[in-house]
């Protein structure tokens, strides 16, 4: 057994200049076991990336199996774990958004048919709020695939971009991406943009454009620096051999189910009807096979390798015809799109609600409306530490006619919950104005493409109707790409056959003026910005459509809350008294919150925020003013005698504040005895004589003149 020596380990190092901002990369020093490993960091943040790929294909399988990990170290920031465990458990969604940022722009830069074992983790060494770990784990990517030797159409870049006073910014701070009104990701090769993922205020599709375009630009560094290393270090490339092209098998289904093939493409638009017809010339397919000699090489194909052939040419003949004749498989116009219905208010007991459908499409959205208690604490290394927004994003099996256990949101649940919770973020009224938190969970009932943009609509149609006064109307819409050579075609509003056979997934969202949230992936090797702008111009036209759909549905925002939500009162008390409301070990508010049924959150600021379903609201909001409420000489109480010794009355005038009565000051008479004027438990009327230098309370019971009794118990029933 031969022991490798450490001198047999180079390290290689090199920087990448962006905007200011030095990335350094250093390979050899780290997992060296891994087919490629390197070090990125910029300033304190620092991510590990490896990479590995198996020897043979896996058997069986006619796609990428490739794995993409990034995980979040708590270490990386000085802290520990908040579980039981007190180490790192289930990845939080912030991780699992970076793995599919990670994960979709390099897929489609592997070489077609191969299919190895390939898993590309990514682990935060040390994290600072001055430099993002997203993008530097994407660059970290490309970086170990290369320096693995994989069939990788790479290099690939990645930067996000901000914009601050008017300019770009490359690779911002976390301060600056919560200023911007853009915060766009964007990777590419040298040549092409591979992905886009984009959040925004009502940003115009020439903006977009350009942030693009200046983002290229910081990539091409990127791709540039990469190729020196690779040389440096002499990168080849694994040997590789593509599977052969089965010439007998295309023949063979070009000529038995193209027919077939053809009339699911002819205007159908039920996808169940669409479904029969594929199926059918797959069996066509079968039946041919079944009818060859014994010893035919076809006769051993398997199942699986005779329906991916088949694949292909349904792809070929739906590109062809949106390519020849303008016309998608539904019969619609390549710009046109999926008739639409909408209907609120579905659900008596919710918030509020919105169904939306468009095709075969449909997404039930549902609002709940919260309190502060309810938003979402973040455990994890970025700095925001709760949500107050939540969109949740449901697949069921039954939504494309499967069995599917349910096993909780997976990568693509997250995904596509996020994309549009991003969306509808910047049209929510701000936490003072509006102090809920928010939830909204979108359940697919049906899906034939583009179901997260009918989530964003339906989640839309449910704030509008849970009475949440959003700034406008916000709605999506998937747009899709033919490309053969230099002919291409836009695609607005793609159903799942042009999802799953064409060469985009283009997500815009946003208001009529503005785009609030974006997603583009590419499953070819790139697309040029010309296309890019035809497909963004050809989304407004949609995008607008779409929207004047759902105001003629819904107009804006009902002015009333549903009866089921809760009322939240918001009062103001000074920071000194906070502790006088929350009383010893939290006593005076739990009795508060017990007589009343009312939530109560407080802020450090003195903000009080007072929720409740009913009345109990009002009833604890006077509960805490009664509390702060300071005693005055000269006013007047009712209050309850709690206390009697030979010389007066203890009377409650405000939760936890007394005063005495002295016994000279009970009745204008002599009084022998306390006891002969009032008990425990009596409530009585008071005028507050006196508060000495030891703040002690002295009041008067003779001292309150019939008038003043008669217009406190007026001012009391009002």
């Amino acid at each position: 057994m031969q022991v490798m020596t450490e001198s047999a380990f180079k390290i290689h190092e090199t920087n990448c200049q962006i905007e200011g901002k030095t990335i350094h990369i250093k390979t050899g020093r780290l997992a060296r076991q891994a087919d490629g490993a390197c070090e990125v960091s910029c300033g304190d943040t620092k991510i590990l990336v490896t990479c590995v790929g198996s020897k043979q294909a896996r058997e069986g399988v006619d796609f990428l199996p490739l794995t993409v990990d990034y995980e979040e170290k708590l270490y990386s920031v000085g802290r520990v774990p908040g579980s039981f465990g007190r180490r790192e458990g289930k990845a939080p969604d912030k991780a699992i958004l970076i793995s599919r940022l990670i994960d979709r722009p390099i897929r489609p830069l592997f070489a077609k048919g191969y299919c190895n074992d390939v898993q590309v983790m990514a682990i935060t060494l040390s994290s600072e709020d001055e430099n993002p770990t997203d993008t530097l784990a994407m660059l970290g990517a490309s970086i170990a695939i290369g320096l693995a030797g994989l069939p990788f159409k790479g290099p690939l870049g990645a930067v996000r971009v901000a914009r601050a006073n008017g300019h770009f910014i490359a690779n911002p701070s976390y301060q600056l991406m919560s200023e911007s009104d853009i915060d766009i990701v964007v990777a590419g090769t040298e040549t092409s943009i591979m992905m886009v993922e984009a959040g925004c205020k009502f940003v115009s599709e020439k903006d977009i454009l350009a942030a693009i375009d200046f983002a290229h630009e910081q990539i091409k560094k990127q791709v540039a620096v990469q190729k020196d290393l690779f040389k440096q270090i002499g990168v080849t490339e694994r040997a590789w051999q593509a599977p052969e092209v089965n010439e007998a098998l295309q023949t063979l289904i070009a000529k038995t189910a193209t027919d077939k093939l053809k009339a699911s493409m002819n205007g159908v638009t039920e996808k169940a009807v669409r479904n029969n017809l594929i199926s059918e010339s797959k069996q066509a397919v079968i039946d041919a096979i079944a009818a060859l000699a014994e010893d035919d090489a076809l006769k051993q194909l398997k199942d699986q390798e005779i329906a991916y052939y088949l694949e292909e040419h349904e792809a070929e003949l739906m590109r062809a015809q949106v390519l020849d004749k303008g016309v998608r498989a539904d019969g619609r116009r390549c710009d046109e799109v999926r008739p639409i219905t909408i209907e609120t208010t579905l659900l008596p007991r919710a918030h509020g609600s919105g169904l939306f459908t468009r095709g075969t499409t449909q997404a039930l959205s549902v609002a709940t409306l919260g309190v502060g208690e309810d938003a979402q604490r973040l455990d994890s290394i970025d700095p925001q530490k709760e949500k107050r927004y939540m969109h949740h994003y449901n697949f069921p099996g039954f939504s494309v006619g499967e069995v599917k256990p349910n096993r909780g949101p997976g990568r693509r649940e997250i995904g596509h919950g996020a994309l549009a919770e991003r969306a509808i973020m910047p049209v929510l009224p701000t936490h003072d104005k509006f102090p809920y938190t928010i939830r909204v969970v979108s359940e697919i009932l049906e899906s034939n493409g583009s179901t997260s943009m009918a989530s964003t609509c339906g989640s839309s149609l449910a704030l509008m109707d849970a009475g949440v006064p959003i700034l406008e109307t916000v709605g999506g819409i998937a747009m899709g790409l033919i490309l053969e050579g230099d002919r291409f075609a836009i695609l607005s509003d793609i159903q799942g056959l042009e999802d799953f056979l064409g060469d985009m997934d283009f997500k815009v969202a946003g208001t009529k003026e503005g785009i609030t949230a974006l997603q583009m992936d590419i499953k070819i090797e790139g697309i040029s910005a010309a296309i890019m702008k035809v497909a963004l111009e050809q989304a407004k036209r949609g995008r607008v459509h779409i929207i004047e759909k759902m105001e003629a549905v819904l107009p804006k925002a009902r002015t009333e809350l549903s009866a089921w939500a809760p009322r939240i009162i918001t009062i103001h008390i000074k920071p000194e008294d906070i502790g006088t409301v929350i009383g010893p070990g939290g006593k005076m508010i739990r009795r508060i919150i017990e007589e009343t049924d009312a939530t109560i959150d407080i802020e450090d600021d003195g903000t009080v925020l007072i929720a409740s379903v009913g009345t109990g609201g009002e009833a604890a909001r006077d509960a805490i003013l009664r509390l702060v409420k300071k005693i005055a000489i000269g006013e007047i109480y009712k209050g309850k005698v709690t206390r009697i010794i030979p010389v007066g009355a203890f009377v409650e005038l405000l939760p936890g504040k007394e005063g005495m009565v002295h016994i000279s000051q009970l009745d204008n008479k002599r009084v022998e005895k306390v006891e002969d004027v009032v008990t425990i438990g009596q409530e009585v009327i008071v005028k507050v004589r006196e508060i000495d230098d030891r703040h002690r309370v002295n009041l008067t019971m003779k001292g309150v003149s019939s008038e003043e009794r008669e217009e406190f118990e007026r001012q009391a029933k009002v």
